[in-house]
């Protein structure tokens, strides 16, 4: 069997924000592996973490961030499969090594928009500043004629004049585009898509993710992708990890988590779906309680409160990783006599 090519290799990473004069943890213990080529969607609850995360890894983080970790190693892997290795977490937030990764190698498209481009800039200008960064000897006019040639492959019409458009004279999808664009200008490999969809309708939407995916497998690219959108997750992901507050609670495939749903709270992430051919009236499921503060510290299963299964033993101690299957964990006491894993 040929060997798995790791792109991303994040072992207990950890994540913590000052305030107030406290240490607030909020990323705990978090590891993941993400094969080159591959799609994993990470899910769970506005507050979980998720963002969070991907955000320890490519170091765009607060400066009353504290993150560590065994490790975070993101792969070069060159033609003949060989790799070099880049240890993202020796690196500074917005030193020269962590800069020259971002946009070759790790990009990312953030969930708003109008937050990600600059209202006073033409968006051309915009696509082609990372390029122009990272190739210091380019020309403009042809950083530019790339920009419009990726812009036509985005399917964004007449992109001769889009370029020399302000974002306000665009709709809302056509925005998400060009920030699409200027996370692949450069031509990464691990595309990071944080809540792509979130501003937009739901055809808009689905005509953003059937890109994305198509990227990924023309290109060969490995995608990360942010959603608590269960149904976008179907779509688009090989793999899932499961969030909540800061830990991994499941992870596994895409058929694992929707077949075997094991955790609980996966469960019921999935019985609050609506799903087509329901019965008229029928009600949704809910997850009953709310999410605890962060702040306060929890012994055990942080969901404890909220699980309709919970014992004793859910209380107390940390919970370790179980296996349900090969590459299927649950962080979850119903699987104690398993064998313990990461």
């Amino acid at each position: 069997m040929e060997d798995k090519k790791i792109i991303l290799d994040v072992k207990n990473l950890n994540t913590s924000f000052k305030s107030d004069g406290k240490l607030i943890k909020i990323v705990k213990d978090v590891s993941f592996q993400l094969e080159k080529g591959r799609s994993l969607a990470i899910v769970g609850e506005s507050g979980c973490g998720k963002s969070v995360t991907v955000h320890s890894v490519t170091r765009l983080m607060a400066k009353n961030s504290v993150i560590s970790s065994d490790h975070v190693i993101y792969r070069k892997f060159n033609e003949d499969g060989t790799a070099k290795e880049y240890r993202i977490d020796k690196m500074s937030n917005y030193g020269k090594e962590m800069r020259s990764l971002r946009g070759p190698e790790i990009s990312m498209v953030f969930q708003d928009p109008m937050a990600s481009l600059n209202p006073v800039y033409r968006v051309g200008d915009q696509i082609i500043e990372g390029l122009l960064e990272h190739n210091p000897g380019m020309k403009k006019d042809d950083a530019m004629k790339m920009a419009i040639e990726l812009l036509k492959k985005l399917g964004i019409p007449a992109p001769e004049q889009r370029v020399k458009d302000y974002p306000h004279q665009l709709s809302g999808g056509m925005k998400q585009r060009i920030v699409i664009a200027i996370a692949l200008i450069c031509n990464p490999e691990l595309i990071i898509a944080d809540e792509p969809t979130t501003a937009l309708d739901v055809t808009i939407q689905a005509q953003i993710m059937e890109l994305l995916k198509k990227i990924q497998v023309e290109l060969n690219k490995s995608i990360i992708l942010i959603t608590h959108n269960m149904g976008l997750v179907t779509e688009m992901a090989d793999d899932v990890i499961v969030m909540y507050m800061g830990r991994i609670v499941e992870k596994g495939t895409l058929k694992d988590i929707f077949s075997n749903p094991s955790h609980p709270y996966t469960k019921m992430l999935l019985a609050s779906v609506p799903v087509l051919g329901m019965a008229q009236g029928q009600k949704l499921t809910t997850i009953p309680g709310s999410t605890p503060n962060p702040a306060d510290l929890t012994e055990g299963c942080e969901f404890a409160d909220r699980c309709p299964y919970c014992t004793d033993e859910c209380r107390k101690g940390r919970i370790p990783g179980y296996e349900v299957s090969e590459g299927h964990m649950v962080r979850c006491r119903k699987f104690a006599g398993n064998k313990e894993v990461d």
